[in-house]
């Protein structure tokens, strides 16, 4: 006999860069789960009023809190089954917490972390672990420090790559990450208590190259960076408790095949790969200028 389904979701997060996606999927799968809520504070519910109003058009409930106050997230869990959290980096910790109340509460069943992207268990040097979320959207792009990390600039037609490029990466889009965690809702028998190792694609970055060089008939001018000049730039960071230094980490994570697996998960919980996107769509978003 399959396992029930959610019946009350709380989504904690669910206006951030990951949460918008997550949030999206989930109320597009409404029909599936009978209730949704989302927990927000009050600074968010005012900056992001018609986000919210648009999932509260489709029926989801709106529940205005402060997620560092046990005792608002105590009264979020009333009646819920299932909580998923999308926080970013600043309230990972305060996880636990939710957790442990989770566990105290009566009805929370299922509590997912906000653990949606590089593999939680790579060890990012002596200063702990990385503790963002990379997505395909993150790497392509130059963000702060691109020209000593990686990324492509469609705008000057330049790209910076780690190594020579030939390298294997896992990548997994922001709206395929949406699309993981409803199969995962969907197939709690083969989700349950477990981390999923799903993937939208595996592409080198050259394979990268290629592509934004065919959807924007231009050929790019390329710069390599040496693994060795990219570890000596993390440990500076890291020495330096630059606030960015997960950057480099995570960024030599994927260049020395950190996002690869023997196996990957999407089959075994019913993400099936015909609706994931492809290297071409992600690209195509990236050419658009649309970020994340």
């Amino acid at each position: 006999m399959a396992a029930p389904l959610p019946s009350h979701i709380l989504i904690i997060g669910a206006t951030g860069n990951i949460g918008k996606y997550i949030t999206n999927s989930v109320v597009q799968s409404r029909s599936s789960f009978p209730k949704i809520t989302v927990l927000t504070s009050v600074a968010t519910a005012s900056a992001k009023l018609e986000l919210l109003n648009g999932w509260k058009a489709s029926g989801v409930s709106i529940v205005v809190g402060d997620v560092t106050n046990p005792a608002d997230i105590a009264n979020a869990y009333r009646s819920v089954d299932t909580v998923i959290s999308c926080v970013g980096r600043d309230l990972l910790d305060q996880q636990k917490e939710w957790i442990r109340l989770a566990e105290e509460s009566e009805g929370v069943q299922w509590f997912f972390p906000s653990e949606y992207g590089t593999d939680v268990e790579h060890a990012s040097n002596e200063a702990g672990r990385p503790q963002v979320r990379p997505y395909f959207e993150m790497w392509v792009g130059m963000g702060n420090f691109g020209y000593q990390l990686g990324g492509f600039d469609i705008k000057n037609k330049e790209a910076t790559v780690i190594a020579d490029g030939r390298g294997q990466i896992g990548f997994t889009t922001m709206p395929d990450t949406g699309k993981a965690v409803i199969a995962a809702l969907r197939h709690p028998e083969a989700s349950f208590n477990k981390a999923l190792k799903v993937a939208s694609f595996v592409a080198t970055p050259n394979q990268v190259l290629a592509e934004c060089e065919k959807q924007t008939g231009a050929k790019f001018t390329v710069k390599h960076i040496p693994l060795a000049e990219l570890e000596t730039f993390e440990a500076q960071m890291w020495k330096e408790q630059n606030p960015f230094a997960v950057g480099p980490t995570l960024r030599r994570i994927w260049a020395t095949g950190g996002t690869l697996y023997d196996t990957w998960d999407n089959q075994s919980f019913g993400l099936d790969s015909s609706i994931l996107e492809s290297l071409e769509v992600a690209v195509q978003r990236h050419v658009r200028g649309e970020t994340f």
